[in-house]
């Protein structure tokens, strides 16, 4: 994008104040398109994470005790301010995410849905009138913010999943202390500039960035805080969770998944296999809803094969701010070594090799759209969260028989299903363990609906009243109006 920039330095949030590198150790954010190091980011000290604490608390009071109107107009304000600015937060997300440009125009304008939502959502968090168990009572529920809150960002959609966070916390009258994805650094520190330039105040959101377990730890074990909030792998979100039990603090934890996609027989297999090509490879499948196994049912088998390779050798991959890009790189090598392993583990077990496979050029971490069949049940690709362009393709014969695969192993974020009778797409509802269900079409989390995974896949939800109430506690009041 013509006159635009990415700053070669960033900065910490802590207390209404930015802090630049000076003094402290730094990290390398690199551009996964080349590889190459476009800036560098501040480690928080054990001192800056204190101060944060401090802070958080210290606003809390007077945060949560601003009327949800007040809340509400703050937030707004913040989503008026990332509309002016979308088009500069966007080419810094491309930069240091790797998405396509219009793939980072579609988060920020989810990013100002989620903030407008959970304003006006705020307004709503209605208590209850109970009926008095005796003349002279009045008996009720209200909801009350809960306190201040550790708050845990991944790299994929940094400016999103971030704001699923802070607005509903926000909107709920906490306080935040946000730990942010060090490959991704930038469009996060816009996000809390607008807030910060909408008129929040000091002190109720601190952004740290630095080592993650250091940052957790202390986060986690202080007084302060009231509530955990993570986003990430399995792996870590257990150790949070253990972290946070220690502590008796509630926690929520959106997962890893591994999203089945059942293809019927009764559907027409292009319609299918286009749908399934574009949400697969968006954002090189290194997303958490994406479909990442695909089931056909036989009859129907081959010419959805057909269709889906045809449609996914079709994709442009390259720099996301290239025109008509529809795929961009791995974010960071790992990413690109996990998909080097699982592809080559599958096709060492016997698994047929369609398409791609393999790292595309030698800068940047570009990895081909990839087609696998005849994949054994045994291999790493389908019982671990890919998080790459990789799709496996299997088939089966019966309903049950898709059912048992659909459900195996213990991941239940997301699942699919492409079928023409209602029937059918009643009991995959019904039977198939998974917190977010689409039928004949794919659909990102949306601000107003619910998101949490059944099993290892997470604990409570993000997003619609039911995010904004983990970030509240329930009181009872009972009040006589007898004299004493």
């Amino acid at each position: 994008m013509e006159g635009q920039t990415y700053p070669e330095t960033l900065a910490l949030y802590i207390d209404g104040r930015w802090h630049g590198a000076e003094g402290r150790e730094t990290l390398t954010v690199s551009d996964p398109s080349t590889g190459q190091e476009i800036a560098m980011l501040p480690v928080a000290t054990t001192a800056d994470i204190d101060e944060a604490l401090a802070a958080a608390g210290r606003s809390f009071p007077s945060w949560s005790g601003q009327n949800a109107w007040q809340r509400a107009a703050l937030l707004q304000d913040a989503a008026a301010l990332i509309g002016q600015r979308r088009a500069r937060m966007a080419y810094l997300l491309m930069r240091e995410n790797g998405k396509p440009l219009a793939d980072a125009y579609g988060e920020l304008d989810r990013v100002m849905e989620t903030l407008i939502w959970c304003a006006e959502e705020g307004k709503r968090a209605y208590g209850r009138v109970l009926p008095p168990r005796e003349p002279g009572l009045t008996q009720s529920s209200v909801k009350r913010a809960i306190g201040p809150v550790a708050a845990f960002v991944p790299w994929n959609f940094p400016a999103v999943l971030a704001t699923r966070k802070l607005a509903a916390a926000l909107a709920a009258g906490c306080t935040v202390v946000l730990k942010a994805p060090e490959e991704t650094p930038a469009v996060v520190i816009e996000l809390v500039r607008a807030l910060a330039d909408a008129g929040l105040p000091a002190g109720v959101v601190n952004l740290l960035y630095g080592v993650p377990q250091q940052i957790s730890e202390r986060l986690i074990a202080s007084p302060v805080i009231r509530k955990i909030s993570f986003t990430g792998s399995v792996a870590v979100g257990r150790q949070l969770a253990r972290q946070a039990a220690e502590q008796l603090k509630p926690a929520t934890m959106e997962l890893g998944g591994h999203a089945p996609v059942v293809i019927f027989d009764d559907v027409d297999a292009d319609a299918a296999a286009r749908q399934c090509v574009a949400f697969k490879f968006r954002n090189a499948g290194q997303v958490c809803l994406s479909p990442s196994r695909f089931y056909v049912q036989q009859p129907l088998a081959e010419r959805f094969i057909e269709r889906f390779i045809h449609h996914a050798s079709q994709l442009q991959v390259g720099q996301g701010g290239m025109p008509g890009v529809q795929m961009g790189p791995l974010n960071n090598l790992r990413r690109l070594q996990a998909a080097e392993r699982l592809v080559f583990q599958a096709c060492e077990a016997g698994a047929r090799l369609r398409l791609g496979g393999r790292r595309l050029g030698n800068e940047g971490y570009f990895f081909a759209p990839t087609v696998l069949t005849d994949v054994p049940a045994q291999v790493d690709l389908l019982r671990e969260e890919p998080f790459c362009p990789v799709a496996p393709i299997l088939t089966f014969d019966t309903f049950d028989e898709v059912i048992e695969q659909a459900n195996h192993p213990s991941l239940g974020l997301a699942a699919y299903a492409f079928t023409n009778q209602l029937s059918r797409a009643a009991e995959f509802s019904e039977r198939v363990r998974a917190g977010w269900i689409g039928i004949n079409h794919f659909v990102p989390a949306l601000a107003d609906a619910p998101i949490g995974g059944l099993m290892d896949s997470g604990l409570g939800y993000e997003g619609g009243p039911e995010g904004l109430d983990a970030y509240m506690h329930a009181r009872f009041i009972s009040q006589s109006s007898h004299p004493v």
